[in-house]
């Protein structure tokens, strides 16, 4: 199959194609007499592969490894575990950083009243006071340096 072909049935862009060739994920595909590229199944199950890991929203150098790893049968499967082990505990991170996020905007949100003017919006004006080095709603603390302190905001 072609390129094309293959990105569709992959679900993926012709350049996503392209770039996991260049990666090294996919193997260099047999050309034509004419020099188009000739995609087989193989190519097909990686992608799909690709896909999957990528869903899971693992890096793309942790992907390679796998399928590093996957072509070695008789390796212990110890280093897969201990790969998802900590791509696990960097979702747990992200997962706490986003609901860190949710709460700070959460209370940058409240600053507003609906019918307001822009120049009264209480957002603005906490974007403002952050943008000055000043606590705002969203960062009761600001760090300076390697320490956070609590900033007192002047009126």
């Amino acid at each position: 199959m072609r390129i094309g072909e293959l990105a569709t049935k992959a679900g993926v862009d012709v350049q996503t194609v392209r770039y996991y060739e260049r990666e090294g994920l996919i193997d260099p595909p047999s050309r034509t007499a004419s020099g188009y590229r000739n995609y087989g199944p193989a190519h097909l199950e990686r992608m799909q592969f690709i896909r999957h890991c990528r869903s899971l929203d693992m890096p793309l150098a942790d992907v390679k490894r796998l399928i590093a790893l996957s072509s070695d049968k008789g390796v212990s499967c110890d280093e897969v575990n201990g790969m998802v082990r900590t791509h696990l505990e960097r979702v747990c991170a992200k997962r706490a950083a986003l609901e860190l996020l949710e709460k700070q905007l959460a209370g940058l949100n409240a600053q507003c009243e609906s019918g307001h003017r822009v120049a009264d919006c209480g957002i603005l004006q906490e974007l403002i006071h952050a943008a000055r080095g000043e606590a705002c709603a969203c960062h009761p603390t600001q760090t300076v340096g390697m320490r956070s302190e609590t900033i007192t905001r002047r009126h």
